[in-house]
């Protein structure tokens, strides 16, 4: 349905300590440098035929977040879950939410981990359990 996900990040370094812990916990390599034609640095991670990418606002104005948008990476057992949240904490994350942990309503049953990464995009590791 989507070809790619790309989020900004304010310090695109320390976005890539991030991601590059964060998504190895989900069987990526580390982020492929891309340096676009205006010089701003990008870095992409390829996960299960899937590509997210980190960016350098190209309008160089500050990256900023979207209220109301989480991205989803799907993982595999709780424990990935928990680990990708632990992972995440212990690489400039914060955690937002409750606590990793399974949730159940609307008939349905699921694993939920949130964070915010350093330039405060929220993100989700998610198991449907149901």
């Amino acid at each position: 349905m989507y070809s790619h996900i790309m989020v900004g990040a304010n310090d695109i370094e320390e976005s890539k300590k991030f991601y590059d812990s964060t998504l190895a916990v989900l069987g990526a390599e580390p982020g492929v440098l891309s340096v676009n034609p205006t010089g701003h640095k990008r870095y992409m991670y390829f996960v299960d035929g899937n590509v997210f990418l980190i960016s350098e606002p190209i309008d160089d104005q500050v990256a900023t977040h979207g209220n109301g948008s989480t991205i989803g990476f799907s993982v595999k057992s709780a424990e990935q879950g928990d680990e990708w949240h632990e992972v995440g904490i212990n690489n400039g994350g914060t955690t937002c939410e409750d606590p990793p942990g399974i949730r159940e309503g609307m008939g349905m049953k699921m694993y939920l981990a949130y964070l915010r990464d350093p330039s405060g995009n929220k993100l989700c590791g998610i198991l449907n359990m149901t």
